[in-house]
């Protein structure tokens, strides 16, 4: 496994499987709503000086958040996907930047960020556990972490006729978490000081 921001940390595409943040769908625009709307919420919580997104994907919720938070400087990292640079490239701004990095070896040093989100990733990691370590790393005073929520995730995927053959399962998630098993393992990186569930996810919020 790489450590360098390639592509073999990875397990599934680079970015999004599908536009869940462009749907036309009243449904899903509905829920992607809400659960940007928590995120948000959760950050807007903790007032960070600076913010760490790992696992940004195309950067689109990384962008929402500097400009929720101009006062707050916004880094994101994921791997170095050609597709993910040129996205990236787009939505710079003076708070917000973006650097190749690996959830496994981030390039920066101990507490160097106030906040350290991880919105949709540790689903998609082989080694959660020691990723989650790393995010802690980083974060001086708090992580904000999501996972879909299981096994609502699925059971919505396979009623809309998403992935009928894999069970309801995105490609590359390969961990699967309900709501109280997320907090415990997340709570292996602090004290848990909130949880949201925005349906079908799990937003929690971890003090270091």
């Amino acid at each position: 496994m790489a450590t360098d921001g390639s592509l073999a940390d990875l397990q599934g595409p680079a970015g999004n499987t599908y536009d869940k943040y462009g749907t036309r769908n009243p449904v899903a625009r509905v829920l992607v709503g809400r659960f940007l709307a928590a995120v948000q919420q959760s950050v807007g919580e903790l007032r960070p000086d600076s913010l760490l997104d790992v696992g940004c994907g195309e950067g689109i919720v990384t962008e929402r958040l500097a400009r929720a938070f101009p006062s707050t400087r916004v880094v994101g990292v994921d791997v170095a996907d050609p597709s993910l640079l040129e996205e990236w490239e787009a939505r710079r701004a003076p708070n917000l930047g973006f650097a190749p990095g690996s959830a496994y070896a981030l390039p920066y040093e101990d507490d160097q960020f106030e906040v350290v989100t991880a919105l949709e990733v540790l689903e998609h990691l082989e080694r959660p556990a020691e990723a989650l370590a790393e995010l802690a790393r980083v974060a001086g005073r708090a992580l904000v972490l999501s996972v879909p929520r299981e096994p609502w995730w699925r059971m919505t995927n396979a009623l809309s006729g998403r992935y009928v053959r894999d069970l309801g399962n995105t490609p590359g998630h390969v961990n699967h978490w309900s709501r109280g098993a997320f907090r415990r393992f997340a709570g292996g990186a602090g004290e848990v000081r909130r949880v949201r569930s925005p349906y079908p996810w799990t937003v929690v919020t971890v003090a270091r």
